[in-house]
Order: C-alpha cells, then sequence, then structure tokens
C-alpha cells in the first residue's frame, strides 16, 4: 500500500530505489517480519497499541508553538452585545452550560457516539470525553506531558480560570459543595472584570510564554517555579477545568476570515493574543465585539468531541433562557482572585521573545473562509457519491490546478471503533485521482467516479484499522524502542515526503451555525478544513506568506472553479445517460457501477 500510494509522488529513479528498499523490509525472515512480530506481542498487553506511539509523535514530541500550529478553534456565529454587562450575561451562561456538561461527563450520561458516513452505526469509543476538563498539556525540554487528573475521593473544590486583560483570576464554580448558579457567575465576572479594570493591580502578561514552541516556553516554566507565589498560580491553573478569556474588541471588522484569525491566535500582543493559556485543552474567548468561540489543545480529543461540546453549549445557551433574575443568590460569595507571579529579568526576556514570535506568526498566517454556495452535500448525493470522497478529490484538483502536481495529503480518518481509537491517515492523493486530475476529455466522468471509489475504499480500509500510516509508525517505534539501527525503510527519503504532509484536510461538520479551522503542518503547506451543509460548503484554509508556493486567496478561488466543472461533468453526463437500472449509470458506452462494493 506504501509503494502504491507514493509511486506517483516521486521521481521514477527515487521510486525504484524505494521499491528495492521495501522489498528487502518485506522479505521473509527480514527486518519487517520480526518488527511485526514485537508489534503483535505488544497488542497483547495493550488496549491499544498504537497510541503512545501516535500521541508523541502527533503531538507531544512536535516542538512548534500551539497556536496557529496545532491548535485548532471553532469560531462562534457572532454575538451582538451592546454592553458589558451583556458579555458578562452570555459568560455566565456559557459556563452554567459547561458545568452542566461537565456533569453528563462525570455522571457517564452522555449518549454514545455512533459512526456517521460510511458503515456508519458502529458505537465509538468515548473516552476522549473524559479528558476535556481534566487534563493538562505540560511542556518539556524535548517531549511534552499530557497531564490527566485522576479523581479522588474527596474532589477539591472546582475551578475555572477567567483571564481578563491578560490577567487571570480563579473563579470557583463550587462552593460548599454547591456550583454557582447563573446569578452567582455573573456576580462573580463583575468583580473580576472590575478587579481587572486596576491600573496598579496589573501585573505583566504570562499567559504570552504558552504560545511560544514549546522547548522554550519549558525553559521560562522552569524558571517560573523557582518563586513560590508562581507555582501556586501554575498550579490553579493547571488543575482548572476550562479558561474563559474575556476578550477586549479587535477593532477589526468580524469578517468569517477575520474571527478565525482571532480566535487561531488572539491577534497578537497589542490585541488579545496573551489572553490566553494554550496548555489547557478548552478556552471559551468571548470578545467584548461579539467574536467568540473555543480554542482547543488538540492532544487530549479529536475534533468531533470539540464540535459536540460547542454544539451542546450553543444549543443550551438558546434553549435554557437565561435564569439571572430568579436564582436566589448565595450569601455573601468569597471573591475571586487574582493569580500573581514574580517576574524576574530572565522572565521579562522570555516574555519579550515570545511577544516578538507571536507576532511573526500573526504576521505570517494567511486565512481564507470561503462560504462555498454553489451547491451542497444534497448535490453530491443526488451523483450516488460521498459528500467526503467528492470533496477530497476536488482538493486533489485544485492543489493540481495551482502546482500542477499531487502531494502526499493527509486527511484524519476517526478510528474510535477501536478502545482508545483516535485517527489514521487517509491518503487522498491517490493514483486514480491523479489520472482524474490530469483528463481533461469524455472519458472524465469514468475517472471521477473511479478516484471517488478509491478514496471512499481508503476512507473504509482506514476507519476499519487497515490504513498504512499507524502501522509504518508503530513499525518505526518499536525498532526504536529495541534500541536497534534504524531501518533503512524509514531513512529513506521518500518516508520523509510521505509523512510530510503539504496538503493537511479534515472534514468537520456542524449541525449549529458555527466552523472550525486550524493552521498548515509545515512551512510550505496549506490547511484546509471544510464544512458540507445542505445548499453549502464551508472551507477555511490558512498557509503561511512566507512560502513563495502558497496563496490561501489563490487555492480558494481555484476550489470554487474545480467544484464548478465537477458539477458541469455530473450534470452533463446525467443529461446524456439515462440510468438503465437502480444500480448502473451509462457514461458514453461505459457501465459504471453507481451502488459501489465496498471491499474492506
Amino acid at each position: 500500500m506504501y509503494l502504491k500510494c507514493m509511486s506517483h509522488l516521486i521521481p521514477e529513479e527515487q521510486f525504484k530505489k524505494t521499491k528495492a528498499i521495501v522489498e528487502k523490509f518485506g522479505a521473509p525472515g527480514g527486518m519487517g517480519e520480526f518488527l511485526q512480530k514485537k508489534l503483535v506481542e505488544r497488542s497483547e498487553h495493550k488496549a491499544n497499541w498504537v497510541y503512545d506511539y501516535w500521541l508523541e509523535d502527533m503531538y507531544l514530541s512536535n516542538r512548534l508553538a500551539l497556536p496557529v500550529n496545532s491548535s485548532p478553534v471553532m469560531v462562534f456565529p457572532k454575538q451582538n452585545f451592546t454592553s458589558h454587562s451583556d458579555t458578562l450575561r452570555f459568560a455566565a451562561h456559557l459556563i452554567s452550560g459547561v458545568l452542566e456538561y461537565k456533569s453528563l461527563i462525570d455522571g457517564r450520561a452522555l449518549p454514545v457516539d455512533y459512526a456517521r458516513g460510511q458503515l456508519a452505526g458502529t458505537p465509538l469509543c468515548m473516552d476522549q470525553y473524559n479528558k476535556v476538563f481534566t487534563s493538562y498539556r505540560l511542556p518539556g525540554a524535548k517531549m511534552d506531558t499530557l497531564v490527566a487528573q485522576k479523581s479522588t475521593v474527596m474532589p477539591e473544590p472546582e475551578h475555572i480560570i477567567v483571564a481578563c486583560k491578560n490577567q487571570f483570576f480563579v473563579l470557583d464554580v463550587v462552593i460548599n459543595f454547591r456550583r454557582l448558579n447563573e446569578k452567582d457567575l455573573y456576580t462573580q465576572l463583575e468583580r473580576i472584570r472590575k478587579m481587572a479594570d486596576i491600573e496598579e493591580e496589573r501585573l505583566p502578561p504570562i499567559g504570552l510564554l504558552t504560545s511560544d514552541d514549546r522547548t522554550q516556553w519549558a525553559e521560562a516554566r522552569s524558571v517560573l517555579i523557582k518563586d513560590s507565589t508562581n507555582r501556586d498560580s501554575l498550579d490553579m491553573i493547571e488543575r482548572c477545568l476550562c479558561l474563559v478569556c474575556l476578550d477586549e474588541p479587535s477593532g477589526t471588522e468580524l469578517t468569517d476570515t477575520n474571527r478565525a484569525l482571532l480566535m487561531l491566535h488572539g491577534g497578537g500582543m497589542d490585541k488579545n493574543g496573551g489572553n490566553r493559556w494554550y496548555d489547557k485543552p478548552m478556552q471559551f474567548v468571548i470578545g467584548a465585539d461579539g467574536c467568540c468561540g473555543v480554542v482547543c489543545e488538540h492532544s487530549p480529543f479529536e475534533g468531533i468531541v470539540l464540535v459536540q461540546c460547542s454544539e451542546y453549549l450553543l444549543r443550551y445557551m438558546r434553549g435554557s433562557p437565561s435564569k439571572l433574575v430568579r436564582a436566589a443568590s448565595m450569601s455573601e460569595l468569597p471573591a475571586p482572585r487574582r493569580l500573581r507571579w514574580k517576574c524576574s529579568p530572565d522572565i521579562q526576556a522570555f516574555l519579550t521573545a515570545s511577544a516578538d514570535k507571536l507576532q511573526r506568526l500573526v504576521k505570517n498566517l494567511d486565512m481564507n473562509v470561503n462560504k462555498f454556495t454553489g451547491y451542497g452535500k444534497e448535490f453530491i448525493k443526488k451523483q450516488k457519491m460521498s459528500p467526503d470522497a467528492y470533496i477530497q478529490v476536488a482538493l486533489q484538483f485544485t492543489f493540481y490546478r495551482c502546482h500542477g502536481r499531487l502531494v502526499p495529503t493527509y486527511e484524519s480518518a476517526s478510528i474510535r471503533r477501536f478502545q482508545e481509537g483516535r485517527v489514521d491517515n487517509i491518503r487522498s492523493s491517490t493514483p486514480e485521482a491523479l489520472a482524474f486530475v490530469k483528463a481533461m476529455d469524455a472519458e472524465k466522468m469514468e475517472l471521477l467516479w473511479t478516484a471517488i471509489k478509491a478514496q471512499t475504499n481508503y476512507t473504509i480500509l482506514a476507519i476499519t484499522g487497515m490504513a498504512i500510516d499507524n502501522h509504518l509508525l508503530g513499525l518505526r517505534e518499536i525498532a526504536k524502542e529495541l534500541k536497534l539501527e534504524k531501518p533503512e525503510l524509514f531513512s529513506d527519503t521518500t518516508y520523509a515526503t510521505s509523512i510530510h504532509f503539504i496538503l493537511s484536510t479534515s472534514q468537520v461538520p456542524t449541525t449549529e451555525e458555527m466552523f472550525c479551522c486550524y493552521g498548515p503542518v509545515v512551512p510550505n503547506g496549506y490547511g484546509a478544513c471544510y464544512n458540507p451543509q445542505t445548499d453549502h460548503i464551508i472551507f477555511c484554509v490558512s498557509s503561511f506568506r512566507d512560502s513563495a508556493e502558497t496563496s490561501s486567496d489563490l487555492f480558494v478561488k481555484t476550489l470554487e472553479g474545480c467544484l464548478k466543472e465537477m458539477q458541469d461533468l455530473c450534470l452533463k453526463c446525467n443529461s446524456e445517460s439515462k440510468p438503465t437500472d437502480s444500480t448502473e449509470k451509462m457514461a458514453g458506452n461505459t457501465k459504471i457501477p453507481v451502488k459501489i462494493q465496498y471491499s474492506e
């Protein structure tokens, strides 16, 4: 499968060399067989043989800064706040929803997710939900740690951290074993707002340190914790349920693209870039100008969990009227407290460097959020095609139009059918996709069908645990664990090319009005997140300005053209050919099966 995935993406000479390496690796009695045996042994005493390897490779060993490079965001519909109290009311209502959702998770009362799309109906592992409010990504010099708080018999008072004007405040949400109601939350948020306004009390924006690359932040943190005040503050943040970031107005026009940018990086130091703590899985951002959403640290869970939680909150806020008026307030709430920091000159230097790097990231990110209104998933389904496969082929078509070639592509495929399953990769730049995008003649419809069929089949392989990326990763990592010399397969340039994902894509569908986006995963690449709706598709395309190879605007413009051409092709073939029966269509003289027989 590896050879098939790469043969058409690299020069012929290079492929010959790789083929020889692969054959040697896979020969009877060879290294591959030995490592496979070791992997099977590992699988016998692990719930999930790839999980630890995957988590380290995908996230924990990655040294890049979390904003833009790693943390996806969910952008909520723009809110119309007319005053500070509107903003705080919204925040109090949202926090109530968060506490409600957390009690569902804790009580194991969340309904089980079932697979949608291909092979629908299978129950999925719910493990990721347990990490939403209980984990923390601790920076390390060479590798981060995903810390999970163990629940103790006596739960400690639960708190959230409210960020306001780059200051951090502890908001206890359970006092004397009683959960604060919305009115109390509002009162506390108002107090926090006032405390944040006191100029003399203001401390440096320590949150900026969490936006830096991981090794740098680990180094800064080890300097911070030398002081006990800082240790206590860090401890409070690391043990909180989540963050609520009350942002200042950004002063920009709140288009979809600008709201996406502001969610991804806060607009940098001079806007709300310091009003964050990126190591926490969930940061709910509430801007005074109505720019709202969630920033998510990706290592504990996948996008679908972020979607489910966000949709629950939006429905909760729409469905349960704000309870500010009726509730009796708790007598004498203890005041929320500001987290204190002691800043040595060293920390000041780290802060300056972090601010500078964040500013560069802000300037570098090139984002285009586009609502394609030509058609949506309804039209694609009428063609008896999978909307996801169709959009993936369209993205390949677009890349080919822009760059004249195809590149290794990543599309996340959920493997939650398996215990502790996270994702594997659907390699969408198939030979069949290349054949389709190269063809510009009458046989094109048949090639589109073939490309979609190949994409759909790969998707099924991936979700049923039969793709190659996790398996290759397992073989590579077990060799390392056994302190063996790195197999040639993994030092070959083809392998490096195969995991340099110039196109990184993900379908994140929503039922509420919101969208998800993220940055590219390589300097010369694109991040492409899409959300197919009945009559439109939202595309969020990101790239970096300092790469001469990429342009988000050009990509989106080309994508619109390609989607239109694919529609025209479908319509033309529909009008030329009437189905002979329910399972076959004619395209020219070629019979193309419409009911695809999926092979597993």
